[in-house]
């Protein structure tokens, strides 16, 4: 989810290769107490479209909640239709705003409610992320744009038509029409009836201090190019709404900082460990895997101050899509990744509540899948 282009994605992932241990699959003993039903693990490779990934992902499992056959939806023709909406905004802007293959959880269905969707089948993006790829597009487009807000004077009337068929030539042009299962559709017919939801069902949570609760405010975060706002909840109603929303068979699509000493990708678990990196001897930081580790407890004021100093970036997006407990009792989340199924997990995670607690960015779901009360509260 960051702002730069594809090296900000490898450099994640590379960033994270120390964070493992050993013997850690062997210390672990998870068992599932809510496990809903997602589709296969994808891989993103260097594009920074986790968020298209990990939200796609959470709307294949909505179709499954709803009793539809699950269809693997293009993650890239979302990705390609909000790199043009960003564009737009870019230039309305003046250039002031984030470029990049960045974006967050509502950008899939905003993207949704005015585009469509389609098939992976029908639009696999031309393999955007293969090495090179999303840097040489984002160079091209940089380009078109950079020159369309320097103009002097009236700008180039043919700009936003050269900045669409320039995305259109890296990862392909989209068909008016295709064939589906033997039946014919556009990505608006395809969206209402085979995926069949509604985006207006589907809200984005957080929790800072620096707007009041229970009110929506704007996520400030740099790869929120469309300035949309989120509902502003209290910390611990993270986690109240999570695990309300997976008793009652939904899933959340979530955004989160993973550039953490406690997050480890080979050995599918996050935490928040108790001490602090640097105050762990050798021994502790090679072990820090092996089975369930003492954390810290996450304070209101711990969590917004770690947002405030850039501790906490939004960095990456994933898909809750269960609940299971370690071999002492304590509540990990099931995390479905789009790294490829090359973890210990097959492509998926344990993570605290904790983590979740303190590191959230946004996350979003179906209103349904939040508390009463909570729900009372916001008006939804």
């Amino acid at each position: 989810m960051t702002t730069t282009v594809a090296f900000a994605q490898d450099n994640l992932v590379n960033s994270l290769k120390n964070n493992q241990s050993e013997n850690s699959a062997n210390s672990f003993v998870f068992t599932p107490l809510i496990n809903a039903e997602a589709t296969s693990v994808k891989n993103q490779k260097s594009s920074g479209t986790c968020w298209s990934y990990s939200t796609n992902s959470f709307l294949e499992s909505e179709m499954i909640r709803m009793g539809k056959k699950p269809v693997d939806l293009a993650d890239l023709f979302t990705a390609r239709n909000a790199y043009i909406e960003k564009g737009i905004n870019y230039v309305r802007m003046h250039g002031a705003l984030t470029l990049g293959d960045g974006g967050a959880c509502h950008d899939v269905t905003n993207m949704f409610a005015k585009y469509g969707a389609l098939p992976q089948g029908v639009y696999n993006g031309n393999d955007y992320g293969s090495p090179g790829s999303s840097d040489r597009m984002n160079k091209l487009t940089k380009d078109i744009l950079e020159k369309a807000v320097k103009v002097d004077g009236k700008l180039d009337p043919n700009w936003k038509a050269k900045y669409i068929a320039t995305i259109d030539s890296c990862m392909g042009a989209v068909p008016e029409k295709f064939t589906f299962e033997g039946k014919e559709y556009t990505p608006k017919t395809f969206a209402k009836e085979v995926v069949g939801i509604n985006p207006a069902d589907y809200v984005e949570l957080s929790s800072f201090t620096s707007s009041p609760y229970y009110e929506k405010a704007v996520l400030m975060v740099p790869d929120n190019w469309s300035f949309d706002q989120v509902y502003n909840v209290q910390m611990d109603d993270i986690i109240k709404t999570i695990d309300n929303a997976l008793k009652k068979g939904f899933t959340v699509a979530w955004a989160t900082d993973v550039s953490e000493k406690g997050f480890s990708w080979k050995n599918g678990v996050a935490f928040v460990p108790e001490k602090d990196f640097n105050s762990l001897s050798d021994d502790e930081k090679k072990t820090l895997f092996n089975g369930p580790k003492a954390e810290k407890e996450i304070t209101v004021d711990m969590r917004q101050a770690a947002f405030d100093n850039y501790e906490t970036t939004d960095d990456h997006g994933m898909q809750i899509t269960g609940l299971a407990k370690d071999q002492n009792g304590k509540e990990y989340y099931i995390v479905k990744n789009s790294w490829g199924a090359t973890n210990d997990y097959k492509g998926y995670l344990y993570v605290t509540k904790n983590f979740v607690k303190y590191k959230t960015t946004a996350f979003l779901l179906h209103k349904k899948g939040i508390p009463t009360d909570i729900r009372k509260k916001l008006g939804v």
